[in-house]
């Protein structure tokens, strides 16, 4: 399985609220013709991470789809999808219109290049876990074999505040 993360926090360049966006893009990612859609998870309102009073909560969640994408044209794939609505790259943790990110690709492990696979960070965020567990309870990190669970489970509490659905 192919799990991709969607999340927003800023609104949408026609003044979409960030849920409205991750919905965008999910249609967006449905129409990529090389993987098909299998199930997508509630969506989660989140603070900023690390914590940033000045930012707007985000919306979280997590995708699932079928097929045997080449990872690069997968990332470049999403890459068009952040760019048609609106995403921006400024500075590390700057809020967003749209992020989307690949969390695992079929269990592949791939430590060079662009990009690294499964996301490095993946199994550090409440707000990738929680919304994976919902369409895959029985998901592994790849790089380790660790379940979701557990590593949701070994988090201490999100420092930002509750996570909870949007």
């Amino acid at each position: 399985m192919i799990y991709i993360a969607l999340g927003a926090n800023l609104a949408g360049t026609k003044g979409e609220t960030p849920p409205e966006t991750c919905e965008t893009a999910l249609v967006e990612l449905r129409e990529l013709q090389f993987m098909k859609f299998v199930a997508v998870s509630r969506w989660y309102r989140s603070r900023p991470f690390p914590r940033d009073d000045r930012q707007p909560d985000y919306c979280n969640g997590v995708a699932a789809f079928e097929g045997s994408p080449d990872p690069v044209a997968l990332m470049a794939a999403l890459h068009r999808i952040e760019d048609k609505l609106g995403r921006t790259r400024s500075v590390p943790n700057a809020a967003r219109t749209l992020d989307l990110d690949i969390i695992d690709l079929n269990g592949m492990v791939r430590d060079e290049g662009s990009p690294v696979l499964p996301h490095p960070r993946a199994h550090l965020r409440e707000f990738v876990l929680r919304p994976l567990l919902d369409i895959a309870p029985d998901w592994r990190d790849p790089a380790t074999g660790t379940r979701g669970t557990t590593l949701l489970a070994a988090l201490p509490l999100y420092p930002a505040g509750p996570i909870v659905v949007w």
